[in-house]
């Protein structure tokens, strides 16, 4: 069964040695990257940054972070939105199912409102990126016609 951890003192060395895999990582940064960017966005108030481990049953087999953003923080937003930035499953548990079933948990957790009511949920990805794309398409996301920093952003309307 899949679930989402906090990263912590005790797993995030695990949650670094996660690896995409050679074509994968074109579209993913770093696990470190990651963590660092959130702990950045969090001390600047530009969001609520939610890394977490993904785990199937006890085993790590991959790392998501969310955030939300909110239009009083110093972000660009016009209005309150939760956002995917980072999604990625080692390469050892790749094609068995497992990043969609991730995915599927990541939009129930963001339907909880962790940090508030929002319309959308947002995420984007790099254009060659096609397994991504036809993931994100096949639980509901959808192209918003924007392209920001050369990623072709995509929505899912929370209010469904």
């Amino acid at each position: 069964m899949i679930r989402f951890e906090k990263i912590t003192e005790e797993n995030y060395s695990e949650c670094l040695k996660l690896d995409p895999g050679e074509k994968a990582s074109k579209y993913v940064a770093p696990n470190v990257n990651s963590l660092a960017i959130a702990y950045v966005c969090k001390e600047n108030n530009v969001c609520t940054p939610m890394p977490f481990a993904i785990y199937n049953d006890e085993v790590m087999i991959g790392f998501i972070m969310m955030s939300s953003l909110k239009k009083d923080q110093d972000n660009d937003v016009d209005e309150d939105t939760y956002d995917i930035w980072r999604f990625m499953v080692d390469k050892k548990y790749q094609g068995k199912g497992s990043g969609r079933e991730a995915l599927l948990k990541a939009i129930e957790f963001i339907k909880s409102f962790p940090h508030g009511p929002a319309n959308t949920l947002v995420l984007s990805y790099l254009p060659e990126n096609e397994v991504g794309s036809s993931l994100y398409e096949s639980v509901g996301f959808k192209a918003t016609g924007e392209v920001e920093e050369g990623e072709i952003v995509m929505a899912f309307d929370l209010t469904e």
